[in-house]
Formats: structure tokens, sequence, C-alpha cells
């Protein structure tokens, strides 16, 4: 399925789960070379991703020669933002083109965030639907622009209060663009204690029109985080994504690889067995079961032909094979056609 057929094929006024859509996010994992680009599509697309995302921007433009780091410095040690920028910023738009390419040829989806307006504008001839970081929930003049391409949005609330994520969504609604929203905590990593996937709740409460996702920073370990997510009600999950989790770097050290992400589909799978459907029914399963373990109305002692039976001339036993006791009110009243011995199953041709 396409991302952007996903807007349109799941409602979210309705209470089934789904199975997430998967969002591989390479962002600049890559390490500025096409060779590992492609093969890091290769492995997402080999573990089951349904998209890979990147991410485009320039240092000058994302970020002043002052910004402070934010992340773990203890797994990357650069202390300013810009000068980190630097270190990975590169693939434009050429180098996007063929990754968008390549992502057709081996039938991916292909994405990337991008962080400013000439990135956004040349992203849109490759892209049918745009993701705005959670760092960009605040830029209202960044989120009207890509609005103004008339594409589905997905935006991303880490770090942002319930009044600033109405707020965007209000500027967004004025364009009339679908829109989901992922949950996100901007930790990296995020420990599981502060993953906070109660807010998916919340947000689906909130947002009740709106497309409910979770962006993962969280230790992949056996994706248990993100499986619970799905289980909330989260119908996107995006995961940073490497080859190499032992890589030095800001996105390595907290992201999946191919073989996380076959874990987290293989548990997707056993526990969408083990939910099966989402209406109330008997199942087939269940046919013994209702006709062996519930009960008939049973002659609680002889009844004569003729008599007009009672209350006190019944009672209920296993199995299911005669009338059952939801019918007792009609079943009083009723005449034997014939005699009915003590502990014999009624059916209804033994009354008149």
């Amino acid at each position: 399925m396409k991302l952007k057929t996903l807007f349109s094929s799941i409602s979210p006024y309705k209470k089934e789960l789904h199975k997430p859509y998967i969002i591989a996010e390479i962002g600049v994992n890559y390490e500025g070379s096409m060779e590992l680009a492609k093969r890091l599509v290769d492995e997402a697309k080999e573990g089951g991703a349904d998209a890979v995302k990147f991410q485009t921007y320039k240092a000058d433009t994302i970020a002043s020669k002052e910004s402070p780091a934010y992340w773990d410095l203890n797994e990357e040690p650069t202390t300013s933002q810009h000068e980190l920028f630097m270190k990975h910023q590169g693939f434009w738009v050429d180098e996007m083109t063929e990754l968008k390419n390549y992502c057709d040829s081996v039938d991916i989806e292909f994405m990337s965030t991008p962080f400013d307006v000439e990135s956004a504008t040349f992203l849109n001839d490759l892209m049918d639907v745009f993701k705005i970081s959670s760092s960009d929930l605040t830029n209202k003049p960044f989120i009207e622009y890509m609005c103004s391409f008339g594409k589905p949005i997905i935006l991303s609330t880490g770090a942002s209060s319930l009044g600033e994520i109405a707020e965007a969504v209000s500027w967004i609604d004025k364009y009339g663009n679908p829109l989901a929203l992922l949950h996100c905590v901007l930790n990296y990593p995020t420990p599981d204690e502060n993953a906070n996937l109660g807010m998916i709740l919340d947000l689906k409460t909130r947002f009740p029109d709106k497309l409910i996702g979770y962006s993962d920073h969280t230790l992949p370990k056996d994706m248990k985080v993100c499986e619970i997510a799905t289980l909330l009600g989260s119908v996107i999950t995006e995961k940073h994504f490497t080859h190499d989790k032992t890589l030095p770097g800001n996105d390595h050290y907290h992201a999946m690889d191919k073989e996380d992400l076959k874990v987290f589909r293989k548990n997707l799978d056993r526990t969408f067995n083990i939910l099966g459907g989402f209406k109330v029914e008997a199942l087939e399963a269940e046919a013994t079961s209702r006709r062996e373990a519930r009960r008939s109305l049973v002659a609680a002692k002889n009844i004569p032909e003729g008599k007009i039976i009672d209350k006190d001339d019944l009672t209920f036993k296993r199995p299911a094979h005669g009338i059952s006791p939801m019918h007792i009110d009609e079943v009083i009243g009723k005449k034997a056609l014939k005699e009915i011995k003590d502990d014999m199953v009624i059916k209804w041709n033994m009354l008149n």
C-alpha cells in the first residue's frame, strides 16, 4: 500500500487495529555514500519496511553556528548542531532523485523530510506525502508552505504541548491536507519508561478525525515498544534505521536494523493472529462448546402426558441439545404431548 492510500483506506473513527505502515528512517545514516544509501534501502525492503525516509537539509539553513547539542554526547560527541549537520549534509536534488528512482525499482516508497523551502520544493516532485519533523511543529510559515502543495502531511509531535499541537493542526486544517499525527519523544535515545505511549490514546481522543502513529527513539531491543504502540492504535510506525548499530553517530545507536525489523514484523503477525476479528460473534471453533457446554431445559421429575408444565417441573442441565433455558417463559404453561421422564432433555416436539 502506498502511504497516500493509507489516508483514504483507514478511518480514524473505526475501532479496528491495523498493522502499521512502517517507515524506516534512514535519515543521514548513509554517511554520504550513495552505495551505502542503496544498501540501506535494500535492507529496509528485506526487513519488511513499507517506506524509507531520508533527511534533506543544509547546515547553514537548519541551525545557527551557536546551536548546542540535544543528544547523548557519550554516543555523539559533537557539541554543536551546526557542526554535526555540516558532517552529514550533501545529498541534494540529483542524489535524492537517484534514490527515488532506485526505491521505485525495488518497490519501496521513497520519502525525505525537508528542512528548508528549497528542499521542500524539489522533494515535492519526488514524494506523495510530506513528513514534518517535531522540530518544525511551531514553524508556521514552513508548515504552510508544505501544505500549499496539497499533499497529505505527517507531523511528529515530540516535545510539544497539547496547545502547540492543536495550533499546528489548525494551520494544516486551513489548507485541507489529510493529516497524521505521530506521537514522539525527543530523547536520543528515549528510555522505555519515558516513551509515554499512553499519549497515543490522548491524541486519538483529542484529534478523532486524524490518523495517529508513532515515531520511536527507544533502543530497539525486542521492538516491544513499537508493538505496544500498534496495540494502542498507531497506524504508522517510524523508526531510525541503520546497517550497523555499533557505529558512532547520533542516529545509529538507537536505530533498528533489518533483523530488528524482521522481529517486529514477525511479532506483529503473531499478535494480529491472536487479535483475530474486531466484531463480537460466536466463532466456528466454538460450535462444539456451544452445543455441549451450554444448557437445555430438563425434566426435574416425571412429567405425565397431558400435564400443563410449571416451573417446578423444570431444571437446566448440559448439553444444549434441547430447548434453551432462555425460552423458559415460553415452555411454562404448555402441555406435555407425551410422558417426559425425569432427567430427559426437553424438546419442542414434546410440547403442545
